[in-house]
């Protein structure tokens, strides 16, 4: 398919022979706790994608980032969302790490270490709390001399077992006493991290999203990032470059899990043409809405402009996908489903895009305001 073959170029460009290697398992095989995909991601450079070059990296841009990444959740869903959260990460410090006074030295040595040491970047930020607002994180810091004690849980926390650094979003004190939204860089082997089941679906179980608890760890002050929004409702530039890359990616992830459902129909000739018509113009739809969203980000989109934007492609893309698995599995049969279990398994695969934060319910009011003329408030 000529879509997913653009991609998979594109990762073979930056992470020569990863698709290959992941084909060579199983996907049943791959997608099972304990696989060898994040190994083989690490190993294949998946570090290093959004890191710039004078840091060791391949300094992609939105585009290719977004391309890699569909080929990476069309080989292993599992890896392509657990890529996700390292990617967005990277990508949202190192947009952090433009501006000269925006990180400390600190920061920026450990950024710089990254691509060139492999290391995998997990991402704390969800609980496990039901309409959650994760931009109000439950795990606090206490201020201790030097730094911060930080205490609570993260979960689901992809990565888990072989992060190198949790970058967690907590709450600490501000000047005025209030609660602030910050973000640590805490090295994942800091005395008082355990990590414990929490992940029981066996649908992207590779992913090692389990729960990672946080207790009296210390983190000194020059590891945290703090917020700089004036207006405690509005997106920081912190919190605007997550919410941009992580949008992309993990809905480009998932692009790339329905595309292999719809590549196995077109390659077997199911049903009929005006059938195949329908399902590839579903699928290309939601290829279209990230990549042009992509290229908007590359060409200089940012602020509340960029997170509508992003926000209305995932959305939009996840129903396209949705509506390309159904039919893709209604055309590829009964027989095909009862007996080949990677069918149901991609099926199942392509819905917890609905499931990552920001959900269409909580952003429904902000988007539809945003959209009159008001400001984008996603408090």
């Amino acid at each position: 398919m000529r879509s997913l073959d653009v991609a998979r170029d594109a990762c073979e460009r930056h992470h020569p022979g990863l698709v290959k290697s992941l084909a060579d398992i199983p996907l049943t095989e791959r997608e099972t706790p304990g696989s060898p995909v994040i190994d083989l991601f690490r190993t294949h450079g998946g570090t290093g994608l959004l890191a710039p070059a004078a840091y060791g990296g391949h300094g992609v841009d939105a585009l290719e980032a977004v391309r890699v990444t569909r080929a990476v959740g069309a080989s292993s869903p599992s890896l392509g969302v657990a890529a996700t959260m390292h990617n967005f990460t990277t990508a949202m410090l190192f947009a952090l790490a433009a501006d000269a006074d925006r990180l400390t030295p600190s920061q920026i040595r450990e950024l710089a270490r990254i691509a060139p040491e492999g290391l995998l970047l997990a991402s704390g930020w969800a609980e496990g709390r039901t309409e959650q607002n994760i931009l109000s994180p439950s795990v606090v810091c206490a201020p201790v001399d030097g730094g911060f004690l930080v205490n609570g849980a993260k979960k689901p926390c992809s990565l888990s077992g072989s992060m190198s650094l949790l970058t967690a979003s907590v709450s600490v004190p501000g000047e005025n006493g209030s609660p602030t939204l910050a973000v640590l860089l805490i090295p994942a082997d800091s005395p008082g991290i355990t990590t414990h089941p929490f992940w029981s679906s066996p649908v992207l179980a590779a992913a090692q999203s389990e729960e990672v608890r946080l207790a009296d760890v210390f983190v000194p002050d020059s590891l945290l990032i703090r917020t700089t929004a004036d207006d405690p409702k509005r997106l920081d530039d912190l919190q605007a470059a997550a919410f941009v890359w992580f949008e992309m990616l993990v809905t480009s992830a998932y692009v790339g899990a329905a595309s292999t459902l719809v590549e196995l129909v077109l390659a077997r000739g199911r049903g009929s043409v005006s059938d195949r018509a329908a399902l590839g113009l579903h699928l290309e739809n939601a290829v279209a809405l990230t990549e042009g969203v992509a290229r908007a980000v590359r060409d200089g989109l940012d602020g509340d402009e960029a997170v509508s934007a992003v926000l209305v492609a995932r959305f939009a893309a996840q129903t396209a996908i949705a509506l390309a698995t159904d039919l893709a599995v209604e055309l590829l049969g009964g027989i095909a489903f009862i007996t080949a279990p990677e069918i149901a398994y991609l099926c199942s695969a392509v819905r917890p895009l609905g499931f990552h934060p920001p959900s269409r319910t909580s952003t429904a009011d902000a988007l539809v305001e945003y959209w009159a003329g008001g400001p984008l408030v996603l408090a």
